[in-house]
């Protein structure tokens, strides 16, 4: 059965993924490097790892199977949970794919040496309630082809 993991220290889709979960039926596993509120109960469990950089993702890496679910904006994260046949989708509903994280890793890099040589400044745009529209629509679809297998 599908599973779902969210990389959740920053995400800001959480209430709506314990919806989808719920009405599918599916298991959400919340990973972070502190304590969190979340709704409890069996179907969302909260696992809390050391502050050590990348310690949620190695744990989601260690822990996702085929087809399970990914809520990420951690680009190389996205990237190795692929390799492990999960499928992963932005907080802003881009899902990742082994054909798009390649340019999105490169274009992380480029972005980051732009901000490092002070040609470029801030981060992404804000989060917009199209952003969880499409969140909704994505995770929704995905669940549904990974159901198909």
């Amino acid at each position: 059965m599908t599973h779902i993991y969210v990389d959740a220290d920053a995400c800001p889709v959480k209430d709506e993924i314990y919806k989808v979960a719920q009405r599918y039926g599916l298991q959400v596993t919340l990973v972070a490097n502190s304590y969190m509120r979340h709704p409890g109960g069996e179907a969302v469990k909260l696992v809390v790892v050391d502050k050590e950089r990348d310690e949620a993702d190695d744990w989601i890496v260690a822990n996702v199977e085929r087809n399970d679910i990914v809520v990420t904006a951690d680009i190389p994260l996205a990237a190795r949970c692929l390799d492990e046949g999960a499928r992963v989708l932005g907080h802003k509903g881009k899902p990742f794919t082994p054909e798009n994280v390649c340019e999105s890793l490169a274009t992380r890099q480029l972005l980051t040496q732009l901000r490092e040589q002070g040609v470029m400044g801030g981060g992404p745009p804000p989060f917009a309630k199209k952003d969880r529209s499409l969140f909704l629509q994505q995770l929704d679809q995905m669940i549904q082809a990974a159901r198909r297998g």
